[in-house]
């Protein structure tokens, strides 16, 4: 089993939360787009029953919520990072959403973290097509 594997595995089985401490965070691959699952974000549950994959960012980290707090805490800080990507996808322009979403991760995560995220989970979680990042990327 892949590393991978074994975080969505985790994911179906339990609540968990992306440690508020690290600048990491989780790219959920859903059926017809992806979800980003920033610092201080719950995951798994029955909100994500349908991932069908997952893509770490940073140093992931995550932990068990220790109290009803800590999740729905958890639940509040899901929702403000698929609120922001909305935003981005509120865009008209393809150009444009790539361009935010890009800069937006620049904002969390150095260099190499970025590099390693590929051009089509990118897309996925604004609704543009992997060339249009890949276009971005290379401007």
């Amino acid at each position: 089993m892949t590393a991978h594997q074994d975080i969505l595995e985790k994911i179906r089985l339990q609540l968990l939360v992306v440690n508020p401490r690290r600048r990491n965070g989780l790219i959920l691959y859903k059926p017809y787009h992806a979800e980003f699952a920033g610092p201080g974000s719950i995951v798994g549950g029955s909100g994500d029953l349908d991932c069908q994959a997952v893509l770490p960012v940073g140093d992931l980290d995550l932990v068990v919520p220790a109290a009803p707090e800590d999740r729905q805490r958890g639940y509040l800080t899901r929702r403000q990072w698929i609120q922001l990507t909305r935003r981005i996808t509120e865009q008209a322009q393809p150009e444009q959403r790539a361009k935010m979403i890009l800069e937006q991760f620049e904002h969390y995560f150095d260099t190499k973290a970025i590099a390693r995220i590929p051009d089509e989970a990118f897309s996925l979680l604004v609704g543009v097509l992997p060339r249009t990042i890949k276009e971005i990327r290379e401007n």
